[in-house]
């Protein structure tokens, strides 16, 4: 070969391997690492089984990794999620979904109507034993379906085809298509659950419909969920993996959000929302929000079973004022109702006595607590139980303070894992019990339900007949009347005082200046897929 040519050649070479080098370097995705989501998620989720999970850190997770049915929109309002369309009958006692065509699983099967069927049945199941099971009640036969009285495959649900899905109430139902939105509604992927019916959820395992797929959990650290490439809407997805960094204490948090190892926090710690609104200002997002921070009484365990009287004495003594403003002092509203202010079409009901003065409130307490058999030389003597967080135990020891100061109740608390918390209250360990309740749709229902007899969330084990007949009756109604029976459902519940209300939450996070696309809604739900890194 002549040498000169020779030569060329190979510069030509090397010239075009650089070119394609460097072109290259232009288009491949930044490492994953760069495009990572590190989002604060709270406490250790309870589970990521969509017809299982029940604790808010999993629902963050679900919603992620899954789609329903009907999603949310940035303001919380219903928006399609993987059904494109659906149509209501005049009667309003069917509904009929179309599923997108493109829809696939993250293995690249198609989602089909009987995804959603199965999943659907599974809830209502008495084998699955979900403490969700009663959100599909308005489906027909779901509630014989609870109780046993029916098998599962006459749930009122089924598959037309690969992509219709007829759903058939027993009563028309305002709030069906929000509560589809809820994760415990979300689809299964049968051959997973049927190769791993323990563990089709595990990271790793599990296949999901959703923006992201779960692939790793270190427990007590953090979860991370993968990009889903065969998402419908993956072309705009722009982050690669999403860690949710469980970190129970929020001032933990916040020290690792300040050291640059999160982007996102679940929350601020109590006391600080002042100084980081000084310092802070552009990081901040604080928002009003439908939860709902409350003790329970367990009424099927002395001393609150047939105690009325003694649950509003303790109630009464509680000042919500001291509690939000000097205690927690960032932004939470006190609660002198069950539901939340800012619930659409709503107007919350509050305790007969929530106007009494000071005075008036607590000579009230105390007479009711004297009613009840007890005085400050015979106290009542009862154990509390919370979560683990230095939020809770700064609650608990103020509120047992003002019990101990108005009335002379001797309450001892102890603060563990939320795991055990709950094993105690389910195992009905535990009479008095700190909880807390978020809405699941932007509805009132969404708070009235939890308490309904039989409802597997119901904690406190609440029934009452005129209580449950006025959520039927509200069933079969729509617009204003609707919200009047409502209405007379909470005030029946606020009579019975089968659980304390202490405060309405905001949400509050911190969002690292690289984070775009950050929305706050009532729901307190963003999506990761909404979010991009700069």
């Amino acid at each position: 070969m002549n040498p000169r040519r020779g030569a060329a050649i190979i510069a030509l070479i090397a010239g075009l391997w650089i070119a394609w080098f460097f072109t290259l370097h232009e288009t491949l995705p930044l490492p994953a690492a760069s495009l990572e989501l590190r989002r604060g998620n709270g406490t250790e989720p309870d589970s990521i089984d969509p017809q299982l999970a029940r604790m808010e850190a999993a629902m963050t997770i679900l919603r992620d990794c899954y789609e329903g049915l009907i999603s949310m929109a940035a303001d919380g309002s219903v928006i399609a999620g993987a059904a494109e369309s659906w149509s209501v009958s005049e009667d309003g006692r069917s509904y009929t979904f179309s599923l997108r065509k493109d829809a696939r699983w993250s293995n690249g099967d198609p989602l089909v109507a009987e995804d959603f069927a199965f999943a659907f049945r599974r809830l209502v199941d008495p084998k699955t034993a979900s403490q969700y099971a009663l959100m599909l009640e308005p489906v027909v036969n779901a509630i014989e379906i609870v109780a046993g009285r029916k098998p599962p495959e006459m749930l009122g649900v089924s598959a037309l085809g690969a992509s219709t899905l007829v759903v058939q109430l027993m009563e028309p139902s305002a709030y069906f298509l929000a509560m589809l939105s809820h994760p415990s509604t979300f689809p299964v992927h049968r051959a997973t659950l049927a190769a791993h019916p323990k563990d089709f959820a595990r990271p790793g395992i599990a296949v999901t419909n959703g923006a992201f797929v779960p692939v790793d959990w270190q427990i007590g650290s953090h979860i991370v969920a993968a990009r889903n490439t065969y998402y419908w809407n993956d072309t705009a997805t722009r982050l690669a993996s999403v860690r949710y960094v469980h970190v129970a204490d929020p001032l933990t948090e916040l020290t690792r959000f300040r050291a640059g190892d999160l982007d996102v926090t679940y929350t601020v710690p109590p006391g600080e929302l002042s100084r980081l609104e000084r310092e802070l200002p552009a990081q901040l997002r604080v928002a009003p929000h439908i939860g709902v921070y409350y003790y329970g009484f367990a009424l099927d365990l002395p001393p609150f079973h047939d105690a009325k009287a003694l649950r509003r004495a303790l109630t009464m003594a509680i000042d919500r004022n001291v509690l939000t403003k000097q205690v927690l002092g960032d932004g939470e509203r006190p609660a002198y109702s069950w539901v939340p202010p800012g619930v659409a079409g709503y107007e919350p009901q509050t305790f007969a006595w929530a106007e009494l003065t000071k005075e008036a409130r607590i000579a009230e307490a105390r007479r009711l607590y004297a009613e009840a058999g007890y005085s400050k030389e015979h106290p009542l003597v009862v154990a509390l139980r919370t979560s683990k967080s230095p939020v809770h135990d700064r609650i608990a020891l103020a509120v047992t303070a003002m019990w101990k100061e108005v009335l002379g109740v001797e309450v001892s608390f102890r603060s563990e894992d939320f795991r055990v918390l709950k094993q105690a209250i389910d195992a009905r360990e535990t009479a008095l019990f700190r909880g807390s309740w978020i809405g699941d749709y932007n509805d009132a229902y969404s708070f009235l339900q939890v308490l309904k007899g039989g409802f597997g969330i119901n904690l406190p084990r609440y029934h009452n007949d005129t209580y449950d007949q006025a959520l039927a009756a509200a069933s079969r109604a729509s617009g204003t009347e609707r919200a009047q029976v409502l209405a007379s459902a909470e005030r029946q519940l606020l009579d019975d005082v089968p659980l304390i209300p202490l405060y309405f939450y905001v949400s509050k996070h911190l969002i690292a200046p690289r984070v775009s696309g950050w929305y706050s809604n009532v729901m307190n739900v963003t999506y990761s897929k909404d979010l991009a890194l700069r």
